[in-house]
């Protein structure tokens, strides 16, 4: 079965196509991190509009690169949620014209579950089931996956995302966008035991996260610290407020003790998940899931604890519609119609992911 997939969820326009859910025939992302840049973070109104402008030439590239028409495909897969409702409309309207004029069956994807399923598409697969961590931008959450479509949410952030917390202090330290990029690259330069930031565990036995106290954290941080520290010289530069000689500590060190205590969260809570319901294979996606320190982390402590761990390769953590035509590939194969094309854009998802 081949899946045409379309993902417009916030602002990356995608479109590829997947054979049986798992062999990628072609995809094609069009970023907008030049549009977004200036402003330190995604502006709704102007992703929309991005989207309105480059969707018909990249799902066209799409189907070009698979060497395929639209006639040879089986079915349409696109994104109806979670994510920004201008963004998500765009993709939605376009899935269904094309499922409207070609007669071609249509189906909506959490975009949390086409996530999940990037895990599947390596050429060594988990067995289910599994526990799912997705973190990015919008979303840190932890998932019991018994099987296709049968997803359970454990844990999730109360506040801040962890991508989001990344991107926030990026922005106050006037790094630049995309904040988490950034960071990863400037923190393998640094020491990620120079300060102790807070962990937030919250109660006993939760897996839920918090990530807005570890960026205001580093916010004081740097203000109490650089007040008191004018004379110290020669500090690197790029602190928003603060000027270079101010900063107690080399910028490095900084960010990369504010990645440690975030990663460390992530990898404990994840870790427990797996070991409080005796499940043996962890899967890690999502655009933070690219982040070469959680890579590498998650290596050591799943090493250390006997557990199978997914990763998977970095251009299918970040926002793609290979992802999309796989999770749609598995609710066609369920489903024998009537295909219904009278479906909205969800902005927030109920708590089971493949929930519609």
């Amino acid at each position: 079965m081949i899946v045409l997939g379309i993902e417009s969820s916030c602002d990356e326009t995608a479109a590829a196509v997947v054979e049986d859910g798992h062999r990628i025939l072609s995809s094609v992302v069009s970023s907008q991190v030049t549009i977004h840049r200036p402003y330190g973070g995604v502006v709704p109104e102007l992703a929309s509009r991005q989207h309105v402008k480059v969707i018909i030439p990249v799902i066209s590239e799409a189907l070009q690169r698979a060497d395929l028409q639209m006639s040879s495909v089986d079915g349409i897969a696109v994104t109806q949620g979670p994510g920004l409702v201008g963004s998500l409309l765009v993709g939605i309207g376009v899935a269904k014209g094309l499922a409207y004029a070609t007669g071609k069956p249509l189906v909506a994807v959490n975009h949390l579950e086409g996530h999940i399923q990037a895990a599947f598409m390596q050429e060594s697969n988990p067995s289910f089931p599994v526990v799912a961590l997705v973190v990015s931008g919008g979303h840190t959450n932890i998932y019991l996956v018994e099987d296709y479509g049968n997803i359970d949410l454990l844990g999730r952030t109360r506040d801040d995302a962890a991508g989001e917390a990344f991107d926030k202090v990026a922005k106050f330290l006037n790094l630049g966008y995309p904040g988490g990029v950034i960071i990863d690259r400037l923190a393998r330069k640094g020491n990620p035991q120079a300060i102790s930031f807070p962990r937030a565990y919250l109660e006993k036995d939760s897996l839920d996260f918090s990530f807005s106290g570890i960026k205001t954290a580093v916010v004081n941080f740097v203000r109490k610290y650089g007040a008191a520290n004018q004379q110290n010289e020669g500090r690197p530069s790029g602190v928003s407020g603060i000027s270079a000689k101010e900063l107690p500590l080399p910028l490095a060190d900084i960010v990369a003790s504010f990645q440690e205590a975030v990663v460390e969260v992530l990898v404990e809570k994840t870790c427990t998940a797996a070991k409080r319901f005796k499940v043996g294979q962890l899967v890690v996606a999502g655009g933070v899931a690219a982040n070469s320190r959680l890579r590498q982390r998650l290596l050591e402590e799943a090493a250390g604890l006997g557990l199978a761990l997914n990763l998977p390769e970095p251009e299918l953590c970040t926002d793609n519609a290979a992802m999309i035509a796989a999770a749609g590939f598995h609710k066609l194969k369920q489903k024998s119609g009537p295909w219904d094309l009278n479906f909205d854009a969800i902005s927030r998802w109920p708590d089971k992911p493949a929930d519609s």
